[in-house]
C-alpha cells in the first residue's frame, strides 16, 4: 500500500492520502482533538496513541494530521504513515459514526434571505471546499446577518489554526462572495 503525503499552508499540519475512502464522496468530514470522543473513529483513536498528535480530521479521501507546538514532523511522520498503513491493510473502517450531513445553521431564513443564504452556500461547496481539501481542511457555512451582510462560516481541518486561513478569509473568499453575492459585505470566522 502506498500513502500520499501533502504538506498543507498549515505547518502543524500534513496531509495523508491512503488511496482509498476515509469519509467518502458526499458525507461530512469530521474532526477530532485529542482527548474527544474516539469511540466512533478507530483510525483516530490509533492516531491519538502517537505522542504529539493534537487533532485528526477526515475528508472524503485523505486524513489531515496537526501535531503538537513541540512536536517534529520527521519523528510522527513514519508513525502516522505505519499506522494509516497497518489499520488499512487489516481492513479497518475510519468511521463508524452517524453520516449525516452537517446541520450548517440554527438559524431559519426566508424570502429573500433564504436565496441569499442558498447563493451562498452553492458557491462554498462547488467553487471554496474543493479548493480548501485541496490543502486539507474544510469550509463550513454557519450564519449569515442580514442587516450587516457579514457571512460567518468555520475553517476546519488543516485550514483551523493555519496562519494564512484569515488571508484565505479575507482576500479569497470574502471578495469571492462579494463578487457573487452583492448583498455580502464581509466574511468572519465563525466561533
Amino acid at each position: 500500500m502506498f500513502i500520499q503525503t501533502e504538506d498543507t499552508p498549515n505547518p502543524a499540519t500534513l496531509k495523508f492520502l491512503p488511496g482509498k475512502d476515509v469519509m467518502g464522496e458526499g458525507k461530512a468530514a469530521v474532526e477530532f482533538e485529542r482527548g474527544g470522543d474516539v469511540s466512533t473513529a478507530p483510525l483516530a483513536e490509533m492516531l491519538f496513541m502517537i505522542p504529539g498528535i493534537s487533532r485528526v480530521f477526515y475528508g472524503a479521501d485523505f486524513v489531515s494530521v496537526t501535531k503538537m507546538d513541540d512536536a517534529k514532523w520527521p519523528h510522527l511522520k513514519p508513525a502516522v504513515l505505519g499506522a494509516i498503513m497497518d489499520f488499512y491493510v487489516a481492513g479497518g473502517t475510519p468511521y463508524f459514526g452517524s453520516q449525516e450531513p452537517l446541520d450548517e445553521s440554527e438559524f431559519v431564513y426566508e424570502g429573500e434571505t433564504l436565496e441569499i443564504v442558498e447563493q451562498i452556500k452553492e458557491i462554498i461547496e462547488l467553487r471554496v471546499r474543493p479548493a480548501v481539501a485541496q490543502d486539507g481542511g474544510d469550509i463550513v457555512f454557519r450564519r449569515y446577518i442580514e442587516g450587516d451582510g457579514i457571512v460567518y462560516l468555520e475553517m476546519r481541518g488543516a485550514c483551523a489554526g493555519c496562519p494564512s486561513s484569515s488571508m484565505t478569509l479575507k482576500s479569497g473568499i470574502e471578495n469571492l462572495l462579494k463578487h457573487y453575492v452583492p448583498e455580502v459585505t464581509a466574511v468572519e470566522q465563525a466561533l
